[in-house]
Order: structure tokens, then C-alpha cells, then sequence
């Protein structure tokens, strides 16, 4: 039908984004569900899978944007870098996550020609995000200033223009709001729909895990070492970085890693995997070929002609810094071995916590 109303909705498979497509559908819209799979979870139902699901029930197609790969990724490894309003608890920038995540969905709903953007967020339910100030920030910093709807916690907030052009009829909006999620459940009675408990939550609010993200966020990460986050013991060794698995399961998955440096004891325990850094250069670290600029080419160059026309042999300048390069590696991988061999059953606590200092 040409004038069917359409709006999207943010859905992230949770309680609150099912509930969200059951109000905008039972007010006559047809609803494109939009999914993003973040890196580090996102709070709610953490797999595509589960929202997949729902989707197919409800006879609606999910729209995936994959921020575990490609361009997404590295968009999304900037914000989590470089927040503009500030962390939560952990390395949490839950503003800027949804402002990113809004921008993509309103190019997405532009292209569309779709005005109307649904979220199931409900007001004071989370302390950074989803307070009154938050929810207005995070929708003017989004270009949606008029055209986000909270259907949940809509009588609480400003009308969208949805609601003041009679689109959206805002008695049957709803003025839920807190921690308490006995009124969603009410609601999800009603619609006669199945949902998830929270289960994983956002690794990036994570207190423990604070110090390891401060360390890869500065490292930088790609879309293969992401996944090694929660997974195993973590060390840092004269700036390289090292995994352990600490069972089976995590020991299939570093020996089928094809990325890094993998070590595979003979002796049982863990396998590891060493992310080497760049070159030493003093107290500095840089990539090896950063060194080679075309002044130091010319005057290798001009010393192996010399030496090749005297039948002597020589050592370049690169050269010199490939043998520190390997002894480097070298020592690095030795302090591994003990490492693995300390966290065997070989190793005790004693051996153990003379690698403390360098646990992420």
C-alpha cells in the first residue's frame, strides 16, 4: 500500500525493543527492525540469532549492521577511542555508542524515505544513557530531534512530530519509566510475546576489564583480535601482547587463531598466542619499515655496493635493526614459556605471581 505508515525501530532483541514493535505495529505501522551487532555486546539479547527469530514471527525483516567487521568496525573502534561525552563506570561511552548507532539508522531510514525512528529505551532505566538530559543530547547530537519516538516513556518526554500530526496516537503511548520492568512484563502478557532474559551485558562496562581496553585501545585492534577480549588470561610483556587460555575450550580457540603467534606447548597447559609490538626504538615503539626512509635506502645501498666491489661483508643500518627486532622477539617468547609453564600444572603460585605485574 502506497500510504502505509512505516517507521524503524532500533531493535536490539530485549524485552523493551519487542514491545516496541508490537505498540507501533497495533498503531497500523509497518515496522523495519534495525539490529546492530556491536563488537562488545550491547546490553541486551547479544545474539543476532535470538533477534533473527523474533523477526520471523513477527513477519518482519531484520536490517543487520555488522560492526564486527569492515568499515562499521573501524567507525565504531573510533568512537569507543575517542567519546565526546564522557565514560560510565568502565570504558562505557553509552552516549556516543547510541549517537553512532542513531546516525547509521537515520542514513538508513533517509534512504528509505522514513521519517519515524523507534527506540525501546525507557527513561531513568540506565543512569548514563537514558536519563531526561541524556535522551536529549544523544537525539540532537543525532540529527533526530523531532523524529525519535520512546513509545514506552513517551508521556514522560516532548512530543515527537509523529505524535503532534496525529501519525501516532499518543493515549495509547505508555509513561513507563525506571529500573522496575513489572509493567514491560504486563505488557509482553498482553502482546503475547516470548523474550530473553538480559544475559552478558556491554564488556565495555566492565570495571575489571578497564585496564586491558586501555591497553588495546591504544594498541588498536582488528576485526579477528576482538574476539580474544574475554577470552583467557591477559598479559602485556615489553609492550606485546599475550592471551592464555585457561581450559580446552579456549586453547581450541588460540591454536585456530590465524593471527599472531601461536605457541603450543609440549607439556599439558595452556597455548598462547603473542601479538608482537613494533620495533624498540629507546623508550618509543614504532613499525620496523618507519626507520627506512629513502636517505638511510641510499646510503645501505651506496655500502653494499663498497663492500660488493672489495669482497668485504658488511651490516647495513636496516640490518642491525632486524637482528634487535628478533632478539627482542626472542626474549619476549622466552618469558612466555615460563609463563606457560608457570600457569601449568607444572608451575605453583609462587611462579605464578612473579607475572602479576604484567596481568591486563
Amino acid at each position: 500500500m502506497k500510504n502505509k505508515k512505516r517507521c524503524i525501530v532500533m531493535f536490539s532483541g530485549g524485552l523493551d525493543s519487542r514491545l516496541s514493535v508490537k505498540i507501533m505495529q497495533e498503531q497500523g505501522f509497518e515496522v523495519l527492525p534495525v539490529f546492530f551487532k556491536l563488537p562488545f555486546g550491547c546490553g541486551c539479547c547479544n545474539e543476532m540469532g535470538c533477534s533473527f527469530n523474533f523477526s520471523q514471527v513477527q513477519g518482519i525483516k531484520l536490517e543487520v549492521f555488522d560492526c564486527t567487521k569492515g568499515e562499521l568496525f573501524r567507525e565504531y573502534m573510533e568512537v569507543l577511542k575517542n567519546p565526546k561525552f564522557g565514560k560510565g563506570a568502565g570504558v562505557n561511552p553509552c552516549k556516543d555508542c547510541k549517537i553512532f548507532m542513531f546516525r547509521k539508522a537515520k542514513e538508513f531510514a533517509d534512504k528509505k524515505g522514513i521519517e519515524l525512528i523507534v527506540t525501546g529505551e525507557v527513561l531513568n532505566e540506565r543512569p548514563m544513557s537514558q536519563t531526561k538530559k541524556a535522551l536529549e543530547i544523544i537525539e540532537e547530537e543525532s540529527g533526530l530531534k523531532g523524529r525519535l519516538l520512546k513509545p514506552l516513556s513517551a508521556k514522560l518526554i516532548a512530543e515527537t512530530n509523529a505524535e503532534k500530526n496525529g501519525l501516532v496516537d499518543r493515549s495509547k503511548l505508555y509513561d513507563i519509566h525506571g529500573r522496575q520492568r513489572k509493567r514491560q512484563m504486563e505488557l509482553a502478557e498482553k502482546f503475547k510475546i516470548k523474550y530473553p532474559f538480559p544475559a552478558g551485558g556491554c564488556l565495555l562496562c566492565e570495571k575489571f576489564l578497564i585496564k586491558r581496553f586501555e591497553f588495546l585501545f591504544k594498541r588498536g585492534l582488528d576485526e579477528k583480535e576482538f574476539l580474544l577480549v574475554n577470552l583467557g588470561r591477559h598479559f602485556v610483556i615489553d609492550n606485546a601482547w599475550i592471551v592464555l587460555g585457561r581450559n580446552k575450550k579456549e586453547n581450541d580457540v588460540i591454536e585456530n587463531l590465524k593471527t599472531g603467534k601461536v605457541i603450543i606447548p609440549d607439556f599439558i597447559g595452556p597455548s598462547a598466542v603473542i601479538f608482537f609490538p613494533p620495533v624498540f626504538i629507546g623508550k618509543n615503539t614504532r613499525p620496523f619499515r618507519a626507520r627506512i626512509n629513502l636517505d638511510s635506502i641510499n646510503e645501505n645501498n651506496k655500502k653494499v655496493n663498497e663492500a660488493t666491489s672489495s669482497g668485504r661483508k658488511i651490516s647495513t643500518k636496516s640490518d642491525l635493526e632486524q637482528d634487535s627486532f628478533q632478539a627482542k622477539q626472542d626474549k619476549i617468547e622466552k618469558k612466555v614459556n615460563e609463563l606457560l609453564k608457570a600457569y601449568s600444572k607444572q608451575g605453583s603460585l609462587k611462579d605464578r605471581k612473579k607475572f602479576e605485574k604484567w596481568k591486563v
